[in-house]
């Protein structure tokens, strides 16, 4: 990450994360990938795929969100956490697993690395890109009714309708944070099949309060002062990057 510029600014998170993979997969040689929650959205067209010498295969809880995925790419429509995930996947099968805006969404995120683990060979990588709690939008967003959630959210972005191309999910932020307290017990735990090598990387803002006058100056100023300090209780997103 110290080779793509890594500052602590959410913009950056939100830019870098494919050339993060690009970077991580280069580095370690990681020529098979497995991405999870892709859906519809995948990282890479398959030209991009080609260039770079690896095969992903797309991974999704919903069938129908894999339906509307390019075409040509491999699928497999499988809930992440069950406990025949890394069997119906293919246990051991990858050298790189990763997700974006994902984790937010599940209920066992323990579950999730868990499986992540085990489909991944020796040496391989995870990487996760999730909101963290407790950045004040996030929190709002985990107390809040779910149809207050999507209303304040198509307001401030008309984009994510439920019919829409990005529609909102519910989200339950199930081990949702940056801070390495909270973190690495549960990466590292002896029973767990832990990770190894774990890297927590926090960013730290967000765009959602930017139509509200004197909201978003106040949310400024709180979440500069977050940055600098590092308050890792208050960020807003995580790169978590995790060696088997």
């Amino acid at each position: 990450m110290e080779g793509l510029g890594y500052p602590t600014d959410w913009q950056w998170a939100w830019e870098n994360y494919k050339p993060a993979v690009v970077a991580i997969a280069r580095e370690y040689g990681l020529a098979e990938h497995l991405e999870i929650g892709g859906g519809r959205d995948p990282l890479f067209a398959q030209g991009e795929l080609d260039a770079l010498g690896v095969r992903v295969t797309l991974n999704d809880i919903s069938a129908r969100e894999l339906a509307l995925a390019p075409a040509g790419l491999r699928t497999v429509a499988h809930d992440i956490c069950a406990p025949d995930a890394p069997d119906a996947l293919g246990r051991g099968a990858y050298d790189f697993a990763y997700s974006r805006m994902l984790m937010e969404h599940v209920r066992d995120v323990p579950a999730m690395w868990r499986n992540m683990h085990a489909l991944l060979r020796p040496g391989g990588v995870a990487l996760a890109f999730f909101p963290t709690l407790y950045a004040p939008v996030f929190a709002l967003n985990r107390v809040i009714p779910e149809r207050l959630a999507c209303a304040a959210l198509e307001t401030v972005f008309p984009d994510r309708k439920p019919d829409g191309d990005n529609p909102k999910f519910p989200a339950f932020y199930d081990h949702c944070f940056s801070a390495e307290s909270r973190m690495l017990p549960m990466l590292r735990h002896a029973g767990f099949a832990g990770f190894a090598d774990v890297t927590i990387l926090p960013f730290y803002g967000y765009s959602y309060f930017w139509k509200f006058p004197v909201l978003k100056q106040l949310d400024a100023v709180f979440t500069a002062l977050a940055q600098r300090r590092d308050w890792r209780l208050v960020s807003s997103f995580a790169y978590v990057i995790a060696r088997a």
